[in-house]
C-alpha cells in the first residue's frame, strides 16, 4: 500500500541544515497496524506528514495504493489524501465554529457528497461513536475525550484505507485514551491500516510492528 524510496526532507534554518528524513526506505502493507517512536526530532512526525501527503520529500520516489504521487499537483494530493486518508490530531483541529455533526459532515461537503447522503452517513457516525447527544455542540462544549471522538469520525466518514495518527492520546488523561486507541484498533480489525506517531512507549507497543526512529533515519524495524 505505502511504498517509500530513499526519501529525504531538509530544512534549512539560518546556517544550519537538519535532515528531517534521511534516505528513508520504508513498505508498510494494507491493513497493518503500525507505530512510528523515536524522541523530539527523530523525523517521525515529519514521516507521517509525508505519508499523508501533507509534505514533500525534498527527493525520492512514494508510491500509495500503486500509484506514484510524489509529483502531483496539489489538487491531486488533495484529492488522494480525501480518498484514502484519515488524519487524527493531538490538537483535534476541530472547527471551533461548527457543531460535532458539522465537523464530522464537513469532508463529505468537500467530497460534493449529495445532501441525504451526507445527512445518513453523519447519523450513522454519531451514533457509532456515542455522540447523538452531542451532535449540535461545538467543540469548546465537549470534553477531550468527545472532541476525539468527533475528530475520528470525521477522519474515517469517507471510509479510507489508511488512518494516520499522531499522538492521538496527548491530550487525554489514561483512562479517555484507552478508550480513543480502542476506537482505533476497532477500526484496524476492520481493515483499515493504522499508523500512530507516539512517544509513548506504552501506546507504541500495542502496534503490531513497531518502528524506531533517530536522527531523520529508521533505527529499528520489527514487528511483534
Amino acid at each position: 500500500m505505502i511504498h517509500l524510496v530513499d526519501i529525504t526532507r531538509i530544512f534549512r534554518m539560518g546556517d544550519q541544515t537538519i535532515h528531517a528524513l534521511d534516505h528513508i526506505d520504508l513498505d508498510i502493507t494494507q491493513g497493518e497496524y503500525v507505530s512510528i517512536m523515536g524522541p523530539s526530532g527523530s523525523g517521525k512526525s515529519t514521516l507521517l506528514n509525508v505519508i499523508g501527503l501533507l509534505d514533500r520529500p525534498d527527493s525520492g520516489y512514494y508510491e500509495l495504493d500503486g500509484k506514484t504521487v510524489t509529483d502531483l499537483s496539489e489538487a491531486e494530493q488533495a484529492r488522494v489524501r480525501r480518498e484514502k486518508i484519515g488524519f487524527v490530531f493531538q490538537s483535534f483541529h476541530l472547527v471551533p465554529r461548527l457543531t460535532a455533526a458539522e465537523n464530522i459532515e464537513l469532508p463529505l461537503i468537500l467530497a460534493d457528497i449529495e445532501p441525504g447522503e451526507r445527512k445518513t452517513r453523519v447519523e450513522q457516525a454519531l451514533h457509532a461513536f456515542d455522540l447523538s447527544d452531542r451532535a449540535q455542540h461545538r467543540p469548546a462544549e465537549l470534553s477531550g475525550g468527545q472532541r476525539q471522538r468527533v475528530a475520528i469520525a470525521r477522519a474515517t466518514i469517507l471510509h479510507p484505507t489508511a488512518i494516520l495518527a499522531d499522538e492521538p492520546t496527548g491530550n487525554l488523561d489514561h483512562r479517555i485514551g484507552t478508550e480513543v486507541m480502542t476506537l482505533l484498533e476497532n477500526l484496524h480489525h476492520a481493515g483499515t491500516t493504522l499508523i500512530i506517531v507516539t512517544h509513548d512507549r506504552e501506546l507504541g507497543n500495542r502496534a503490531h510492528r513497531q518502528i524506531m526512529m533517530r536522527d531523520g533515519k529508521i533505527h529499528t524495524d520489527k514487528r511483534i
